[in-house]
């Protein structure tokens, strides 16, 4: 019987490697960044086409490669790096293992051009599928330029494997942004299709966080700095109110090397504990320089997870380090009992207080004032007759949506619109009426001036007996509608009904009749981080079939021409600002289409808000347009929008 067993080709040896090391693009833009940096550039440039799919390409004036090393850099394990094992404990450079090289060539077509500063010429090499194909010298600057073309071009099922455009760009950009964070004493751009993304010049830590993460945070970074024997921690976080509800702008260094640690992020977190709110995130970038013996690096292809010889006294620095920095800067709650020492020479602590001065100061009015009409508990006297309509008000039972004929309504409150679809109370007695509409309202006339109907085209024998027996709706703690009905009562939820009757609307819209825009009198631009401008790129057509009007404004920057018609005035940077949050809390769930997110994450942000106090009208619009759903019961994401309790069930409980 013939043996079984052999030795697999070169290529095939290498393209199974590649599969550990270059994943997509972004692997290969990390690696190929990393080797700039570690050939001791001051200068890189990142350029890429079709979001690395056609080219990912990484200039440097680093101090290049003889045509020896240019050629030896393309085999497995080579790597001017590790010469003995000791060596693999004492690792202070960005790459070591000698993998990223030839895992590229083994699966794209690439180009090297190098050139040391000694030399005369430069090496020029072309690779493809691990074979050299030419190397010839050529007239080179001093650095290294290696071009990575048509990735995956000799694997085609890993190719098929690759997300969209805009998917892949922003994996590229948030591996470019790891780099340029790490070392800001290195110029750093980035190219996409002929629009250059970032222009990074050298600078300090805090400016490159500015350049990187956006303007906005300048003056909302507290700095971190403590030295000990054991370890150094430097860098910033963000003051509480830039928290935010997905985990984007948190990034932590060993060595200058970017990691992922759930460890290390629950030491800043349990820092941060009660000033900010449970599912909340703060910003950090945080940097931890230790001794390499102390850090096994060598756990993972990608090198992003670490091993801390001692984890606990690393997790116990990371927080004391970023408490201290809240305190120092008063972030966290202090009292001051320290006296301006200016006080101390006033004359009202230098002089005697004599008789003749403490019985004045007792009879003026402002003492008076203190003791008598500045004391809470006192009223002052007036005519009885002047507050008798108090109590016809209250006999009459007005003023209150909740309690008054349902037919009339409340006379002595209004409700009225704030700066998004939660709406509460407010005094108007005495002023003109304004007539209230509400968002429910606004979304029907857009959809033509009907009621909207899905696909139940009528209402469930329950609701339709609800509705029908005009019943009376009360809403409890600014959050539930009391809604009774023949069979005893039901609890409605007045944000997760919400959440499911725009969840549909946005759904129909999306395959049917797009929902107007309002145009704004007055456009607004919105400038985002280079990633999230890459993600409303991506969302732009079905954002436009919502009522969404934004056209792209230069680098990262975007007009909002038009909203849907329930964004007040003011308030749309805000709401777009919101939407692409929420979006990014489920791009982690695969499960889900890009669509499905958007109209998730719009239903969420428009849904109105617990604490939204509604008039009886609206409770009465929200509960009959939740019933004309086509799955009234349950959000999107599957929790209940009402729960009803029956008769049997109460009697029960009262042991009738």
């Amino acid at each position: 019987m013939a043996d079984i067993i052999h030795l697999l080709p070169d290529n095939i040896a290498n393209q199974i490697a590649a599969g550990e090391v270059i994943q997509r693009p972004a692997s290969a833009v990390k690696e190929l960044l990393e080797n700039a940096v570690d050939a001791g550039a001051t200068e890189v440039k990142l350029i890429v086409q079709d979001a690395g799919k056609q080219l990912v390409q990484v200039i440097d004036n680093g101090k290049g490669m003889s045509e020896t090393d240019a050629r030896m850099s393309f085999e497995r394990h080579a790597t001017s790096k590790i010469r003995n094992i000791d060596d693999l404990f004492h690792i202070r450079t960005m790459g070591f293992r000698g993998e990223a090289l030839a895992s590229i060539a083994a699966v794209a077509q690439v180009e090297l051009k190098t050139k040391r500063a000694d030399d005369e010429t430069g090496t020029y090499l072309e690779i493809e599928n691990s074979q050299v194909k030419l190397q010839e010298p050529v007239a080179a600057t001093n650095g290294t330029s290696i071009a990575m073309k048509n990735l995956f071009f000799n694997v085609p099922a890993r190719r098929n494997f690759l997300k969209s455009n805009a998917a892949e760009m922003r994996h590229i950009i948030d591996e470019f942004m790891r780099v340029a964070l790490s070392f800001p004493n290195i110029f750093f751009s980035l190219t996409n299709n002929g629009t250059q993304i970032f222009h990074l010049e050298k600078g300090s830590l805090k400016q490159r966080i500015v350049q990187v993460l956006g303007q906005h945070y300048n003056a909302r970074l507290v700095t971190v700095q403590e030295k000990t024997d054991y370890l150094n921690i430097y860098g910033f976080v963000g003051k509480p109110d830039t928290a935010k509800k997905t985990r984007g702008d948190q990034y932590f260094f060993v060595n200058n090397r970017f990691i992922r640690s759930s460890y290390l992020n629950h030491a800043v977190m349990s820092a941060f504990k009660e000033m900010i709110p449970a599912d909340s995130f703060p910003l950090y970038a945080l940097f931890i320089d230790l001794d390499p013996a102390q850090v096994d690096i060598n756990v993972h292809p990608t090198k992003q997870e670490i091993k801390f010889e001692d984890e606990k006294i690393v997790y116990a620095f990371v927080q004391a380090a970023v408490k201290h920095a809240l305190a120092q800067f008063s972030i966290t709650p202090t009292l001051e009992f320290d006296l301006d020492p200016t006080i101390q020479q006033l004359d009202a602590l230098n002089k005697p207080f004599t008789e003749d001065q403490q019985q004045a100061a007792r009879s003026s009015d402002l003492a008076k004032n203190f003791q008598q009409r500045g004391q809470a508990h006192f009223i002052q006297p007036t005519d009885k007759a002047e507050l008798k309509h108090w109590k016809d008000f209250f006999e009459k039972g007005e003023g209150n949506p909740a309690i008054s004929n349902p037919q009339q309504g409340g006379a002595g409150w209004q409700p009225t619109i704030g700066n998004n679809t939660s709406t509460g109370y407010t005094d108007n007695s005495g002023q003109k009426e304004e007539k209230f509409e509400s968002l429910l309202d606004k979304l029907k006339k857009q959809e033509g001036g009907g009621d909207y109907v899905p696909a139940a085209q009528q209402y469930t024998p329950f609701a339709k007996q609800l509705v029908d027996d005009n019943a009376l709706l009360f809403q409890l703690h600014g959050t539930y509608i009391v809604a009774p009905t023949s069979r005893g009562f039901m609890l409605i939820h007045q944000q997760l009904a919400h959440e499911r009757i725009l969840y549909e609307r946005f759904a129909a819209a999306t395959v049917g009749k797009s929902i107007p825009a309002q145009r704004s009198l007055f456009p607004v631009t919105l400038q985002l981080s280079a990633s999230d401008a890459v993600l409303l790129q991506e969302l732009a057509a079905d954002l436009n079939q919502l009522g969404y009007l934004i056209e792209p404004f230069g680098a990262n920057a975007f007009v909002i021409q038009g909203t849907p018609a329930d964004v007040s005035a003011g308030n749309e940077k805000q709401a777009i600002e919101n939407l692409l949050e929420q979006f990014k809390h489920f791009s982690s769930d695969l499960k889900f289409s890009r669509r499905e997110k958007l109209i998730r994450s719009l239903a969420w942000q428009q849904a109105i808000k617990p604490g939204s106090f509604l008039s009886l009208d609206e409770m009465r619009g929200l509960t009959t347009d939740l019933f004309k759903c086509a799955q009234p019961n349950v959000t999107a994401g599957g929790n209940p929008t009402y729960i009803e309790f029956k008769k049997d069930y109460l009697e029960q409980l009262f042991k009738r």
